[in-house]
């Protein structure tokens, strides 16, 4: 059995969203610079710096740090990467993509994923190549 999800601006603690925010203050705003989409639960937005055309940000509303803070939200997130990923016009390979800490290249200290679609010979590489070259 899982927990309902806490209400809107409310961390899993019951705590406000976090005063120093920039995610927080952006999923709790009226109309979002960017906004594609919305749920009661998260948003989906265009980040300000796009590696592709078409690459989405998908943000939980409450506030955790990362995807190993709070499982429940992570899954409802990704969740909704998947519904977004489903309603899309045209099959499209996508990235989807979000880190935990700094040295994973973490810079906003709120659960978000990126969705990177990915085109053949886009130009964009994979950030996880391995350093012996290898495939593994």
């Amino acid at each position: 059995m899982t927990a309902p999800p806490p209400p809107s601006g409310e961390t899993r603690t019951g705590a406000t969203a976090m005063r120093d925010c920039v995610f927080c203050e952006i999923v709790h705003e009226d109309f979002p610079e960017g906004l594609i989409t919305e749920w009661e639960d998260a948003i989906a937005l265009h980040p300000l710096n796009p590696v592709v055309e078409g690459h989405v940000l998908i943000i939980p509303r409450v506030h955790v740090e990362d995807f190993a803070s709070d499982w429940h939200v992570t899954s409802i997130t990704a969740g909704r990467a998947c519904e977004f990923v489903s309603g899309q016009r045209e099959p499209m390979d996508f990235n989807l993509i979000t880190s935990k800490g700094s040295n994973a290249t973490q810079t906003v200290f709120h659960l978000h994923m990126h969705l990177v679609p990915r085109r053949e010979g886009d130009g964009l590489a994979l950030p996880w190549t391995g350093q012996d070259g290898g495939d593994r």
